[in-house]
């Protein structure tokens, strides 16, 4: 079978197509026929060495799949060869087959196509649970999205609307603001991709602080990190959290006055550890996920599609925050 493999640190340019063995299911394990394999900003970190974890080289990067069972290991129950199914697996998702723990996998709900089931797990996933577990979202909130129009980001847009909050979305362009809006976001604000000075930083502030309303952002969800943090933290509500998710555009030093004066939390969301350490809530979010695309309040935005040759082409669009909405790997 292939799979796109990294063998050195560096970027996406460094992956190799190999021709490798096709692998065993063992105790607890499933063996998937990868059909669809969604593109994560960790995929670009892993290959780095710049992620919390590091799996031994050779390996393929993306962790969040769908595909159909083509064998079952020991022990496993509920599964059958020929099912439909999605899972969350950290990393070897771009590779024609892979081995899945059967506690990390799901179902397909019916009628909803690979690439699409490939979007879910990772992007909704750490939604649901920074919005909902960090976040403690409720009806009547102002959510601040910054970076709305990426996967992760779009699914905060439409979980927050789901959960009854306003949202403003910040996006870098009035194309990727459009996205937003119809995602459901009632306001928008686009930030400029050059470097800011503090003058700029300040008029930024106001703009978020503007569309926010006069309370400011309860929840600040932030995917982008970098000069973006601390203009969206100067217009955070009182006792708000502002939620860090990502960094693309580096890791922001906060100045923490500001969270004495807004007495207001940063809060990190870690949802691959959360998965791991509550993994029965992990199971319960999973499931309200589904009945909110059976009710139509999420759909991923998948935006383009690769082929698995093509694959670092993918990472690459996205660790220059080119892409909007799911970039996903297909198999056929």
């Amino acid at each position: 079978m292939r799979a796109l493999r990294t063998h050195e640190i560096g970027g996406p340019e460094t992956l190799k197509l190999d021709e490798i063995e096709v692998p065993a299911p063992g105790k607890g394990e499933v063996l998937v026929d990868v059909k669809a394999c969604a593109i994560n900003y960790p995929d670009t970190l892993m290959i780095r060495d710049l992620y919390q974890f590091k799996p031994q080289r050779p390996y393929s990067p993306g962790g969040e799949l769908a595909g159909v069972v083509e064998a079952v290991g020991e022990g496993v129950e509920g599964y059958n060869i020929g099912d439909k199914v999605m899972a969350g697996i950290g990393n070897g998702g771009l590779s024609e087959k892979v081995i899945v723990p059967a506690a990390r996998m799901f179902p397909i709900p019916d009628g909803v196509p690979y690439e699409k089931a490939a979007s879910l797990l990772m992007t909704y996933g750490t939604t649901i649970h920074g919005l909902k577990d960090r976040g403690h979202i409720k009806a009547g909130d102002t959510v601040l999205i910054l970076g709305a129009a990426g996967g992760v980001g779009l699914s905060a847009v439409e979980l927050a609307k789901a959960f009854g909050a306003k949202v403003v979305a910040a996006v870098s362009s009035e194309a990727k603001g459009e996205v937003a809006k119809q995602a459901g976001a009632d306001e928008v604000v686009i930030y400029p991709r050059e470097e800011m000075d503090k003058a700029a930083s300040k008029e930024l502030a106001g703009a978020f602080k503007a569309a926010c309303g006069p309370e400011g952002a309860n929840i600040v969800y932030d995917i982008v990190g970098g000069q973006y943090s601390e203009p969206a933290l100067r217009s955070i509500a009182w006792e708000g959290r502002f939620l860090v998710v990502g960094f693309p555009a580096g890791i922001a030093k906060m100045p923490l006055n500001l969270t004495l004066l807004k007495s207001c939390d940063i809060c990190g969301v870690f949802w691959g550890a959360f998965t791991a350490r509550e993994p029965a809530k992990f199971v319960e979010q999973v499931k309200e996920l589904f009945e909110l695309m059976k009710a139509g309040k999420i759909d991923p935005l998948v935006s383009e599609t690769f082929p698995l040759e093509r694959a670092g082409e993918a990472i690459a669009k996205l660790e220059s925050r080119e892409a909007v909405g799911k970039l996903v790997v297909t198999m056929d």
